[in-house]
């Protein structure tokens, strides 16, 4: 993840834990020395014995929970990893380390309604998928992204990254991101099917074609 910014405003987080658990104070002890050096601008601490009903707000079942900037974190982490979300909490980097959490481990909805909160964080997936080593199940879980939120233009945000990634040197990557087009859709996705018309491989220019025909039926 990238370091934060010498204007970056450090993330607020607000810890749920237990009296007796002891992943829960290990994740305190954990967030302290952020705290005093900056890299956390806030912390709230809970103990859900005493107030159950913070628990029951957040929908929160098991403990030690963390809600650190836009992450939502459950279970024990070492010092060095809540650091490395505390400093992504406000990068594009961050943001796709999360976005290939939750994708790996089956959380795609949580993907869709960050999306939905602020759109512009789709452009994670961007990264991700500018990756040549992103496994095949983040790939399938960022079109089910795109299917999932087709027509509400909401995905629109990615187009510029995705047109982008048209031309990058990875065949799969070319490929994937003119499908990905295809899926969000709409009059500002043309010109970048229309590009790969001229690409070098014939899988990537078929994409294309098959996807302007589909935009033109729709029309």
């Amino acid at each position: 993840m990238t370091t934060p910014a010498a204007d970056h405003s450090p993330p607020a987080a607000l810890l749920l834990l237990a009296t007796g658990c002891p992943h829960c104070a290990a994740v305190l002890a954990g967030l302290l020395p952020l705290i005093e050096e900056g890299a956390i601008g806030t912390l709230e601490v809970v103990n859900v014995a005493v107030h159950p009903e913070r628990a029951q707000v957040l929908g929160v079942r098991t403990v030690p929970w963390l809600r650190l900037g836009p992450f939502v974190l459950e279970g024990s982490h070492t010092p060095a990893e809540l650091r490395r979300w505390a400093e992504g909490a406000d990068s594009l980097d961050g943001m796709a380390a999360y976005f290939h959490q939750l994708l790996t481990t089956g959380r795609r909805a949580q993907v869709e309604a960050m999306a939905r909160q602020q759109p512009s964080r789709l452009r994670a997936l961007a990264h991700l998928l500018a990756d040549a080593e992103t496994s095949m199940s983040v790939r399938l879980g960022i079109g089910a992204v795109l299917e999932e939120l087709h027509g509400s233009g909401i995905s629109e945000a990615l187009i510029p990254d995705l047109a982008g990634l048209t031309q990058h040197a990875d065949l799969l990557t070319r490929a994937d991101a003119c499908h990905f087009l295809s899926l969000i859709g709409g009059k500002d996705v043309i010109p970048a099917l229309t590009a790969c018309l001229d690409d070098q491989n014939g899988e990537v220019r078929e994409i294309a074609r098959e996807s302007l025909d589909e935009l033109s039926g729709s029309a």
